[in-house]
């Protein structure tokens, strides 16, 4: 198959759609990305890197490093970390509280806003916040082989000006106990690995480790075992209320942010980024999700067909 044709082909199909969702705008420099962007990056497992569109175009990864954070916090405490945060899907809202108070300060998974959160304060448990964003934005260059990548400053200060809601559930869950550090710093540096910002080419290439069994081009990330259960996780919650229905049209494991940009992962086939500011009414990206689809309908990537 063609995968370069196959991308070029989606990414002009993409151009003509009218309905694009809608561009977040409670975190102002968002809101003033045009809502005209698409980008798509496919590396496959041979290394090969196929793009179309805005693929070039650094953008704010958002909840989409609640992946590599994960990463790092069952790198540094294991098992442990299940403890604090759970593993089911949520039903609710990225950002929502009302668990909460019936599950005890314990989020029902890492990759809504409360368990990223927890998942920010057990890195903090062994790390000042300066050296925690500096673990981050390393590891991130490391897997993407991309000395570039930043971490939009300005973007993190408006998160921290206007995020009430996540300080809200840092207080919250400190009442639980379930935070042990100074809430002030574990969300300020919460926001700054929000504040990521990568391209769709560099966060189709940082996600090859979860495409790998764990390893980037002979290179031990994570076991085998690890990166299989990190994309269980994505498949099951990635999307927060989306997630079952991104499962039933697409079925790979992937992580969204409401930056537009979606981390899809083919297991042992691709990594995959695509990217679309406009978001549908749970956070996604709405042409991200389209444009998904029709490349799974296209390659049968679907971890749910069978391959022979």
């Amino acid at each position: 198959m063609d995968i370069t044709h196959l991308v070029e082909e989606i990414a002009a199909d993409m151009a003509t759609r009218r309905e694009r969702g809608r561009v977040a705008d409670y975190i102002p420099p968002l809101a003033g990305v045009s809502e005209g962007k698409f980008g798509i990056a496919v590396v496959l497992e041979d290394g090969s890197v196929h793009t179309a569109g805005d693929a070039h175009e650094p953008f704010s990864i958002q909840s989409i490093s609640k992946v590599f954070a994960l990463t790092l916090a069952l790198g540094t405490v294991g098992d442990q970390l299940w403890s604090r945060v759970g593993r089911e899907p949520s039903g609710s809202a990225f950002n929502s509280i009302v668990q909460l108070e019936s599950e005890r300060g314990i989020p029902r998974n890492p990759f809504i806003n409360a368990g990223a959160i927890v998942v920010t304060d057990v890195l903090l448990g062994h790390l000042e916040p300066r050296e925690a964003i500096g673990q981050m934005l390393r590891f991130v260059r490391e897997l993407a082989g991309d000395e570039t990548i930043v971490i939009d400053s300005a973007v993190a200060r408006a998160e921290e000006e206007t995020g009430f809601t996540n300080m809200a559930l840092g207080n919250y869950m400190r009442a639980f106990g379930n935070i042990q550090g100074e809430v002030a710093k574990v969300l300020g540096t919460y926001f700054h690995f929000c504040a990521l910002s990568m391209s769709c080419r560099q966060l189709a290439m940082a996600g090859r480790y979860l495409m790998d069994s764990g390893q980037v081009e002979g290179r031990r990330i994570v076991t085998a075992r690890r990166a299989r259960r990190i994309n269980a996780l994505m498949m099951s919650c990635g999307h927060y209320d989306n997630s079952g229905d991104f499962a039933y049209r697409i079925g790979l494991p992937g992580k969204s942010g409401v930056g537009g940009g979606i981390l899809c992962v083919a297991p042992g086939r691709a990594s995959i980024a695509v990217w679309s500011p406009g978001l549908n009414a749970s956070g996604n990206s709405h042409l991200g999700q389209v444009a998904l689809e029709k490349l799974v309908h296209a390659t049968g990537w679907s971890v749910f067909e069978a391959h022979k």
